[in-house]
This record gives C-alpha cells, sequence and structure tokens, in this order.
C-alpha cells in the first residue's frame, strides 16, 4: 500500500508509491549532454581563453605547469558580482539588486572522467577547491549563503559534459536551506540536541536504508525521499561548516563520496544526477538578525544531497507540493549496498 511519508527537516510530506515500485533496470536513462566535442569544448586543457579569466586552479603534482581543478567565473552568471544590493521597498514588495558571484568549478582536465572514475586524490582536490572557494567569498558581507552544485547529464540540466561543478552565492539563504535552519534551530530550542545527528543515529539503527557507512562518513536513502535512489551523505561527526574541514576528513570524504557515486553508477546504468551541498550560511556576518544564528555551531549539520534524475517531476507534483516516488528507500539502499562495481 502507498504510504505518505514526513520529512521532518524540510517539513514536508512525500507519497511512497510502492504500488508503482521500481527496480534499477526499469528506470529509461535519458541520454546527451549537450556539448560534447573535446575539439571546442571550452573547458579542456587549451582551451583556456575560451573561458572567463581564471579566479583560481591547483596545479598538478605531476606536471606543475597544468592543472588539476580550475575555477573561473560562469560566462553567463545568474547574479553579477559588482555592485551594492539597494535593498529596497515596492508598494507591498521588496526588491534588490541581483548581486551575487556565480562560478565554475573546472574538475578535471579529462572530458570524459566524472568524480565516480578519478582517483581519490584528485576527488579531493575538487572537493578542497570547494572549501577554498567558500572561505573566500563568506569574506564579502554582501553574502549570506554559498550554494555549491553538480548538474551531472543533460537531464539534470547541464549544457556541457565536461565534469564540472558551480557555486553560486547570493545576498539572501536559500528558502530550501532556510526551512532546513528553521527546522534545526527549532529541535535543538526543544531537545538541545542536533536534528541531523538524532536522524542519523536512527539510520544506523535501523540499518536498513543506509547505504555506506566509514568512519567519518555516511550516506543513507532518506525516509521520506522525494525521488528513487535520492542520497544523503553526512559526516558522522557533528560538524556545521564544511569550510572548516582539514585536508585529511577531505580526503576521507573524497574516498566515501566517490564509492557512493560509484554504487549509483553500477546500479542504474550511470544516470544524470544533481548534487547539493548544504553547508552552514555564513554566520558571522556582522549584520545578522539577532539571535538568528546564535546556535548555529550546535544545531546545523553540513550534508550533501544525491538526486538521480530518473523520474520526471509533473503537473500534480508542481500543484499540490507533493513528491510521488516510485521506489521506497529500503529498497534503493539494499540495491546500492549490494551493487558490484570494478575495484580499482
Amino acid at each position: 500500500m502507498p504510504e505518505l511519508r514526513h520529512d521532518p527537516v524540510q517539513r514536508r510530506w512525500v507519497i511512497i508509491s510502492t504500488e508503482r515500485a521500481s527496480r534499477p533496470q526499469e528506470f529509461a536513462v535519458e541520454r546527451g549532454q549537450g556539448a560534447t566535442d573535446r575539439d571546442t569544448c571550452p573547458f579542456c586543457p587549451g582551451h583556456e581563453e575560451a573561458t572567463p579569466p581564471q579566479i583560481g586552479a591547483f596545479a598538478d603534482p605531476d606536471n606543475p605547469s597544468a592543472w588539476k581543478v580550475r575555477v573561473v567565473a560562469n560566462k553567463f552568471p545568474a547574479l553579477r558580482i559588482e555592485g551594492d544590493l539597494e535593498r529596497a521597498a515596492v508598494g507591498q514588495y521588496d526588491r534588490m539588486n541581483g548581486v551575487g558571484a556565480h562560478e565554475v568549478i573546472v574538475e578535471t582536465p579529462h572530458h570524459d572522467k566524472d568524480l565516480a572514475d578519478l582517483p581519490v586524490e584528485d576527488v579531493a582536490a575538487v572537493l578542497r577547491m570547494y572549501r577554498e572557494r567558500i572561505i573566500d567569498l563568506q569574506r564579502d558581507m554582501r553574502f549570506r549563503y554559498i550554494l555549491i552544485f553538480r548538474n551531472r547529464g543533460a537531464a539534470a540540466g547541464a549544457s556541457l559534459e565536461h565534469p564540472h561543478s558551480q557555486l553560486i552565492a547570493t545576498p539572501i539563504t536559500p528558502r530550501t536551506v532556510s526551512v532546513e535552519l528553521q527546522s534545526a534551530r527549532e529541535h535543538y530550542a526543544l531537545k538541545e540536541r542536533c536534528i541531523f545527528c538524532d536522524i542519523i543515529a536512527q539510520e544506523l539503527g535501523n540499518q536498513s536504508r543506509i547505504v555506506a557507512k566509514d568512519a567519518d562518513y555516511v550516506t543513507w536513502c532518506p525516509y521520506a525521499s522525494r525521488f528513487p535512489f535520492e542520497m544523503c551523505v553526512a559526516p558522522l561527526r557533528h560538524d556545521a561548516d564544511y569550510a572548516s574541514l582539514d585536508d585529511g576528513r577531505l580526503f576521507s570524504l573524497a574516498r566515501h563520496l566517490r564509492e557512493v557515486i560509484r554504487r549509483m553508477k553500477a546500479s542504474l546504468n550511470d544516470p544524470p544526477y544533481n548534487f547539493l551541498l548544504h553547508t552552514a550560511p555564513s554566520y558571522h556576518l556582522l549584520n545578522r538578525r539577532p539571535g538568528y544564528w546564535s546556535t548555529i555551531e550546535m544545531d546545523w549539520h553540513w550534508h550533501i544531497e544525491i538526486l538521480p534524475r530518473l523520474v520526471k517531476t509533473a503537473g500534480f507534483e508542481w500543484g499540490s507540493g507533493f513528491y510521488i516516488n516510485p521506489t521506497p528507500p529500503e529498497d534503493a539502499a539494499r540495491f546500492l549496498r549490494e551493487v558490484r562495481f570494478p575495484a580499482d
């Protein structure tokens, strides 16, 4: 029988439609990812002049004149880095200038290698670049939040095949993150515990939705998963701020994350997916609202969401706010746990 499941962090209900239950092989994976020609790819080595000026890069230790990870401004930015916010009222409405940062992290010089295909040290370099860009942009007092995300595949919104992530710094906290922050703050005020730590403890006790676990990180399919094979990655140790990770914990995350993506790739025929990093907002800002982030270091827990794009969102979902997931997360986790993939 179908179930309605409630997500206590996002405060939404999800329909787990067990009568529509789908196994990995039953999902049709859309192919095609936009520009795939290495000769014209702006992210391939030798085409650096095709991108906006470089913001930062890590050199290849084996070839210091070459780059391993590269960051550039987005050629078609959603927000502009220049200018002041100029917040103002417009009658009953509010407005501000579209000020922010929009960057592209080119994850590898290799055109056809996703994170699952790279050596662990190369994945760690990507994660280290995330940390460095967050730290740098948090110094800008105009920005409230920095979101890092990956769109892998055309169905997930990617216009270029070459592996890359994006970063957008915004002058307001995005609604999705704001709801999570509010849930975490209220849970802590009531119980003096982190809601994510409580969820992780319950998932580890239950085990049925666990995909992978090691000494530092755990991945599970959320109880109220919106999408088939949706996953959440989080540190076992309470930690509010991704930017606080040292190199050792970043390397451990790289190893864990690569395994999880490999499991997804092997079991779901290399699906398109979105990857979202939810870390703490810029809580050191001088102009924050009184008391708003006073407990954030205790109540917030950074995490990564991985969302395979295997089903389409249609009229009922948009009109009702419900999601319909045809694969129970317990089944999804079992498939992902049991899949076999080639070792290094």
